[in-house]
């Protein structure tokens, strides 16, 4: 029997039931009933995440597999339930012009996904082989086409979808998300993230 087909979500909102948060059970939904999809969600901000410390310990390691962080806290087993999934969705809020704070202390955690031994001038992502679908959703009170013009806010979670391999990279923005304290996604914004969900492969 086929093992099933599995998503992990990394959640960088603070805010539960928020447009980030709707956005990416749309995408979950069509792709947990087109594929019967294993679907793992995990909130950043109910994680232990602490600050990486830059001792690069993790970078020297030699071979494709992410290298072992000494800090002793969540990320290691949100790295392995990663490592298990065939696509992953990392949806971020934009605050002041970049990614939450918990999902940038994310990101800074992936540099155990690169090879950076010491004299050399920057990291190189290792990959491990992986050919992995990342989908990046992102919502802000801007205009959505001002954030995508912006490179500021996605770019953070397009570095982390290299480091984790990513295939395909499918990205959505949502606009003007800050107009009322409880949001209703918008019907085009269900749609495209639908769309999304059903073409995870």
């Amino acid at each position: 029997m086929d093992r099933p087909y599995r998503i992990t979500a990394i959640i960088g909102t603070y805010r539960k039931g928020g447009m980030i948060d709707k956005a990416t059970r749309e995408v979950l939904r069509a792709a947990e009933a087109r594929r019967n999809a294993k679907i793992s969600r995990i909130y950043l901000i109910e994680r232990k995440i602490e600050f990486c410390t830059n001792c690069r310990r993790c970078t020297q390691e030699t071979g494709e597999n992410r290298g072992e962080c000494i800090i002793e806290d969540d990320m290691n087993a949100i790295l392995d339930e990663i490592d298990r999934s065939d696509a992953v969705i990392l949806a971020s809020p934009v605050n002041f012009g970049t990614v939450t704070a918990v999902m940038k202390r994310f990101v800074e955690r992936l540099i155990c996904h690169a090879r950076w031994p010491w004299g050399a001038n920057a990291p190189k992502p290792r990959n491990g082989g992986k050919d992995r679908h990342v989908v990046i959703l992102m919502s802000s009170a801007a205009p959505s086409f001002l954030t995508r013009l912006s490179g500021c806010a996605a770019g953070p979670l397009k570095d982390a979808a290299k480091l984790m391999g990513a295939g395909g990279i499918d990205m959505m923005f949502i606009g003007l998300a800050a107009g009322k304290k409880h949001p209703s996604l918008p019907e085009r914004a269900k749609r495209k993230a639908r769309r999304i969900g059903r073409n995870l492969s």
